[in-house]
């Protein structure tokens, strides 16, 4: 198979936007996507396109996809609606990749969008829910933070995991997403802030996970026979691992991990033949605190037991070793459920870009998305590289 490239990335705002619609979300992401290609791109030459979202509210189901890229002026391009509940635009990017790098598409449009805001809670909490076991999870009155709850307390009963560690995640998330004009909780926090909040799911509280979202994000992905046409300094889809696994978390041999996570980057690094320790950031899956404390040792940041102690030494801080949310995560920049994936790649096209700002991680070569569905039903992992930096070594 040939090799693919992203070549451009862009998103909305997240947060509460009333006087928007998906489609307007969906063409604030394109239009950003299109101009941040660094050579001239013209959409006429996209050849496929993938859209992430899961219809929070009901809207558009089946054809939402379809409803965007016509609204973008993508008429009669070939598009694939992709619903995987958290994971639907990471398995889009997954899905573009799929189609450039087996020569059935030279420029694919990759993306995802979603409106949250505008139902009433227990409508969000509905479709929340079925993201995960509806059966016997949602409507026996399991919530969706009251599965990560579970997960959560077994961590802490296992390894000895601090609710003042699920607080550092925020402490830091909230660091970066002041940083980040996109993220929907732009401002930072202190520790007595998230600890002291009000409990959502014990052990889990406010601060501990992230906020429902309005927004949508794109990437353009092309085939190595035209990279040239759009670039000259190419980002290498180096690697791409996917992951299933039971959908409710009581089918699973394991509440302290994601299985479907570990398979997703195990296979990930062995296509791009890097381990871990050779990534320079991060962006990973936090809807919860724990959530993210899990990525570290499903990714193979740390051995089983030691995410704890990784957030406690600073390591996945800016500055620190291996940042890790540098955009502030879905806890701060937001969690548009569709948009996710899609919008974690497009931190990675920033920072491997140099246009990240603030948070602008020092001469980053490669970095690493890592987008879940539900509470892991699905996982999907992308190892992004800044192909002139690799060559010249």
């Amino acid at each position: 198979m040939r090799d693919a490239y992203l070549v451009g990335a862009g998103q909305s705002a997240y947060g509460a936007f009333p006087e928007e619609s998906y489609r307007s979300l969906f063409r604030t992401a394109f239009d950003a996507a299109v101009d941040s290609v660094p050579d001239e791109f013209d959409a006429d030459e996209i050849d496929e396109a993938f859209i992430g979202t899961l219809g929070v509210g009901g809207r558009q189901l089946g054809l939402s996809g379809p409803a965007v890229t016509e609204h973008v002026g993508l008429d009669g391009v070939p598009c694939t609606r992709v619903e995987n509940a958290c994971a639907a635009s990471g398995f889009a990017v997954r899905q573009a990749v799929q189609a450039v790098k087996s020569g059935m598409a030279d420029v694919a449009l990759a993306g995802g969008f979603e409106v949250m805001t505008d139902t009433s809670s227990d409508a969000t909490k509905y479709w929340l829910g079925v993201s995960g076991e509806t059966e016997w999870e949602r409507l026996s009155g399991t919530t969706f933070s009251g599965v990560y709850a579970q997960m959560a307390s077994a961590h802490m009963n296992e390894y000895g995991t601090t609710r003042e560690q699920l607080s550092r995640v925020a402490v830091k998330n909230h660091a970066n997403g002041a940083k980040n004009p996109h993220a929907q909780l732009g401002f930072e926090c202190t520790l007595a802030d998230a600890q002291s909040a009000p409990v959502v799911a014990d052990p889990l509280n406010l601060y501990h996970c992230c906020p429902t979202s309005d927004g949508a994000a794109c990437a353009l992905i092309v085939g190595e026979d035209v990279v040239d046409d759009y670039t000259d300094d190419p980002i290498r889809v180096a690697g791409v691992g996917a992951g299933s696994d039971s959908v409710g978390l009581f089918q699973r041999d394991t509440y302290t991990g994601v299985p479907a996570s570990r398979r997703a980057a195990e296979t990930a690094y062995e296509m791009a033949d890097i381990d871990p320790a050779d990534l320079d950031f991060a962006e990973v899956h936090d809807c919860f605190a724990i959530a993210e404390l899990l990525a570290y040792e499903d990714l193979g940041f740390c051995e089983p037991g030691d995410a704890g102690d990784l957030i406690e030494s600073g390591a996945t801080e800016l500055g620190g070793d291996l940042p890790v949310n540098t955009s502030g995560g879905l806890k701060s920049k937001g969690h548009p459920i569709g948009a996710t994936g899609a919008g974690q790649v497009v931190e990675a096209f920033k920072q491997l870009s140099g246009k990240a700002g603030d948070r602008q991680v020092e001469t980053p070569t490669r970095g690493l998305t890592h987008n879940v569905g539900g509470s892991g039903g699905a996982a999907v992992v992308h190892v992004f590289e800044k192909q002139q930096e690799v060559s010249a070594r």
